[in-house]
């Protein structure tokens, strides 16, 4: 390359002897301007085409008036060897021409103002996600009159990505006091967001549960709320409106009541839709009645089925359970526990031999019990049942039955119904609360024991061994407070239940204990990574009758939503009050109750650091 640029372009410098060629050593320490180097370019044809000698003339510069005189020719009219001649006063005009600037200096401007434009069309018509850290309110809903039961569930109807609160209770008819007409039942939707009111729908009876599901496994459709009433009621209505999609036809119920909520049950008659159970019982006699209703239309699929079966105490379930092999049984009874396969309801419901080949699933540990009495009812477990619980199985993909029983709690494996282990407790009346609660992955229970006058003790139970991990005995005059979990990202659990104030061991505290009325009730937490801490985070004067945890997805955070009561007016009318808690912003702002001392002393700002750092995430267990 240098040889090339040397013979197109004689430089100042030493010059070979031969060919002229330009020796570059010789040039190292020039200092000649560049109009001293044009002046020697040369062309191919032997001389410089503006000067006046030949091709080897030309003068060598040995002073400076020489070089003066000599005439500098223009950059654009010299040409190289090897290239073609062309003019390049182009190239020099574009560089210095002011419209190149000026074409560049507009286009930047106007991709700027059309960016600028764009990111404010984008803050302005595209909605921010609603920031629910700080969502805490509380919507009191005016008086209910009657009615003991307390349904409450959570579910997103507005597609706001929000989980809103449906409720159901009994209103005084025309604001009487006096309760001559009788009272009005009524289902009302609150907004997850703020506690308003989304859409209210009169119902012809109390209700006694309330589910909302999709009952097209895997689709986008609108969710529905399955409502079940005390008597003959089972209607399905449109979460988002509110508005009837069907009623079930109360003369099919014309022998007996509804006894339990409603069942979903798998597709039974191959319409893509889920369908559904409810058991009745007669009103003169404990005759046990199941119906199977379409899930699309509300309308029975087949006539009803009738059991008569033997049992002293409270009703248990209905509850459908699918075996690890797929086979679907029906769990009921009365003080005990029976099975029945759902293949045989159907086929004495349809009056015919054959089943959907869903239903043709057996369980052959299940079936082995079932041959031992020659009858169609499975004897699962009968010594004096109070509750039934699926659980979710850390070894197999069906679950475990958790059963409470007078005497203690049991665990039975669900694939061949033997005995995980059995804990003898007495005065266990609420339903156990799972979570994770040890480090083997395997879900422990939350329990609450009547301990004494106005006391009662709140037990952690290892759900591998069925030991006790973590007790403690506190203050509470509410006679049945729920208990509730929620799962952390790191797949830990907090647990949440209700008490009195607390009396504290931590030598900054200033609260005096008993200085509070026993009306006045404390909502705690408890993290098994700080089993000697709780962690005070709301109070209420009411009666807490029912509570859900649900979970925010978008920012990781969970909401405790409780119903509660006050004192009533007039012996009848009683104030609901439905609220709202964020759990991220309580476990910020609530009170370190320190059960004991430990070694080293946790401290305040180590206990806030961690409870910053904590994500929850949707439950991986299913009740």
């Amino acid at each position: 390359m240098a040889t090339v640029l040397s013979r197109a372009l004689k430089l100042p410098g030493k010059k070979s002897p031969d060919l002229g060629e330009y020796d570059p050593l010789t040039q190292a320490d020039s200092d000649e301007s560049e109009d001293d180097l044009v002046l020697n370019l040369q062309q191919k044809n032997g001389g410089v085409k503006n000067g006046k000698s030949p091709l080897g003339e030309a003068p060598e510069p040995d002073s400076d008036a020489e070089v003066a005189d000599t005439p500098k020719p223009h950059l654009s009219e010299v040409t190289t060897e090897g290239f073609p001649s062309e003019p390049l006063g182009g190239l020099e005009q574009k560089a210095t021409s002011p419209l190149v600037s000026y074409v560049r200096t507009s286009v930047f401007l106007l991709t700027l103002g059309i960016s600028m434009v764009l990111v404010l069309l984008c803050a302005f018509l595209i909605p921010c996600p609603p920031r629910d850290l700080h969502s805490t309110w509380s919507r009191p809903l005016g008086f209910q009159r009657g009615g003991d039961l307390s349904p409450l569930e959570l579910a997103d109807v507005n597609g706001d990505g929000l989980r809103d609160v449906l409720l159901s209770f009994m209103t005084p008819r025309n604001g009487s006091a006096g309760g001559g007409s009788g009272p009005n039942a009524n289902l009302v939707c609150l907004s997850g967001m703020n506690g308003s009111t989304l859409w209210s729908t009169p119902l012809p009876e109390e209700a006694q549960h309330i589910m909302c599901l999709d009952l097209i496994p895997g689709s986008v459709a609108e969710p529905i709320c399955l409502v079940t009433g005390t008597r003959k009621m089972l209607s399905a209505f449109n979460a988002t409106s509110g508005k009837a999609i069907w009623t079930l036809n109360p003369s099919h119920l014309s022998n007996g009541t509804l006894a339990a909520p409603v069942v979903v049950l798998p597709d039974l008659d191959e319409d893509g839709i889920q369908d559904l159970v409810v058991l009745a019982i007669g009103e003169t006699q404990p005759d046990l009645c199941f119906l199977l209703v379409s899930g699309r239309t509300g309308s029975p699929v087949g006539r009803p089925v009738k059991y008569n079966i033997v049992g002293v105490g409270n009703l248990i379930g209905p509850q459908a359970y699918i075996t690890a092999s797929g086979a679907v049984y029906i769990l009921f009874g009365f003080g005990n526990i029976q099975a029945v396969a759902l293949r045989d309801i159907f086929v004495q419901a349809q009056n015919r031999d054959s089943s959907p080949p869903s239903l043709q699933i057996e369980e052959p540990e299940w079936e082995r019990r079932r041959s031992v009495n020659l009858s169609e009812l499975t004897g699962i477990y009968s010594d004096g049942v109070e509750q039934l619980q699926l659980v979710k199985s850390p070894d197999s993909n069906c679950s475990n039955l958790l059963i409470t029983t007078r005497q203690g709690l049991v665990l039975l494996r669900g694939q061949n119904l033997s005995p995980y282990w059995t804990l003898r407790l007495q005065g266990l009346r609420s339903q156990p609360t799972p979570g994770y609660f040890t480090e083997d992955q395997t879900l422990d229970f939350l329990l609450q024991i009547q301990d004494g006058v106005g006391m009662k003790k709140m037990m952690v139970v290892d759900g591998s061994s069925g030991s006790i991990t973590w007790s403690y005995s506190a203050p509470c005059h509410m006679k049945e407070t729920p208990t509730t979990s929620a799962v952390t990202s790191d797949q830990k659990s907090v647990f949440l239940f209700w008490a009195e104030r607390l009396s504290t061991t931590s030598p900054s505290s200033d609260v005096t204990p008993g200085a509070e009325p026993p009306s006045l009730h404390h909502l705690y937490l408890l993290h098994p990574a700080f089993p000697s801490i709780l962690l005070d985070l709301a109070n209420t004067t009411g009666t807490v009758t029912a509570s859900e945890v649900g979970i925010n997805d978008l920012w990781k955070d969970a909401f405790y939503v409780t119903r509660s009561t006050g004192p009533s007016d007039d012996g009848h009318r009683i104030p609901l009050v439905v609220s709202k808690l964020s759990l991220r912003w309580a476990l910020m702002e609530g009170q370190m109750v320190q059960l004991k001392e430990t070694t080293p002393t946790i401290g305040r700002g180590e206990l806030r650091r961690f409870l910053s750092r904590i994500k929850f995430v949707d439950s991986p267990y299913q009740m």
